[in-house]
């Protein structure tokens, strides 16, 4: 009994690494915070420490357009704000609508490729994973062509429209959940007379959820922190991401001089939705995904 509470040194180690990865990865959005809560002129000095001396909520209202201009540019800003209200709507309809129309298409197209038996369907998978492979910036020219000549730039359709429906890593990953799927559920669902989209949505989807909903939460992000491409089609302020907004707001302050506090204030403000999402989704997220591979 007792040898089996010693630590043993590979579990050390593990734990070690762990920690090590942890701060790692925390460090970065902490450092963030605390510059965001450091008063302009105090940010030198405070340089060195880990937490600044007099902390204060100020930068936070400027970036906000809580306090005047004159207010802002005494507190070390150059008077910019940004429009967080909408702003934040922008990227929530641009980054949740890609998401869950895009993993919706993607799991429809993943379950053709794993159940659904036709010609060239082996290639036309190798096609589209071969889309893996293209880097992002190659279709940026094509796509922006396009969306000039249907007229629906500055719109949210027009910066949606390119990732709405095809994205191959989806694709890949959520065909490997429904190659799980027991044959005999379908054969079954198919003596009662479901056909192929009946079963899928009735039968594949229920029993996959959790993959689905780790995908809409994975493309989530990746789309929340999207920004050249929302940069080229949607500059017009009706339609500005958070994150062009962060560009915009950084843009107005002078290059020798550049508005740090401000600029940390509003990148933490632009990562709380996400990050809300993530810590009340997340741990469900991951236990649906856990009981669909056990089944």
């Amino acid at each position: 009994m007792r040898g089996r509470h010693t630590p043993r040194p590979s579990r050390a180690l593990a734990w070690t690494m762990l920690v090590i990865a942890l701060v790692a990865t925390a460090f970065p959005f902490y450092w963030m915070v605390r510059t965001a809560l450091t008063p302009a002129a105090e940010l030198v000095a405070d340089s060195g420490k880990l937490w600044p001396t007099n902390p204060t909520l100020i930068n936070f209202q400027r970036v906000l357009g809580l306090v005047s201009r004159e207010e802002a540019v005494a507190a070390g800003g150059s008077g910019a704000s940004i429009n967080f209200p909408l702003h934040t709507l922008n990227s929530l309809i641009y980054a949740g609508g890609i998401a869950v129309i895009q993993t919706m298409a993607c799991a429809g197209a993943a379950y053709a490729f794993a159940r659904l038996r036709f010609p060239g369907r082996d290639v036309l998978f190798l096609v589209v994973i071969g889309g893996l492979m293209i880097p992002g910036i190659f279709t940026l020219l094509p796509n922006f062509t396009l969306i000039r000549d249907l007229q629906l730039m500055n719109t949210m359709l027009g910066m949606m429209l390119p990732a709405m429906l095809m994205s191959p890593f989806a694709i890949f990953f959520l065909r490997q959940f429904f190659l799980s799927l027991p044959v005999e559920v379908e054969e079954a669902a198919m003596l009662d007379g479901l056909g192929p989209l009946s079963r899928f949505a009735r039968i594949a989807v229920p029993m996959n959820i959790g993959p689905i909903a780790t995908m809409v939460l994975i493309t989530f992000v990746g789309m929340w922190k999207d920004y050249l491409w929302p940069l080229v089609v949607g500059r017009k302020e009706h339609t500005r991401l958070l994150t062009v907004g962060l560009s915009v707001f950084q843009q107005q302050s002078p290059n020798t001089a550049p508005d740090w506090t401000g600029l940390m204030a509003g990148s933490t403000l632009s990562v709380l939705p996400a990050l809300l999402i993530l810590v009340f989704l997340g741990r469900q997220l991951v236990q649906s995904l856990s009981f669909s591979g056990n089944k």
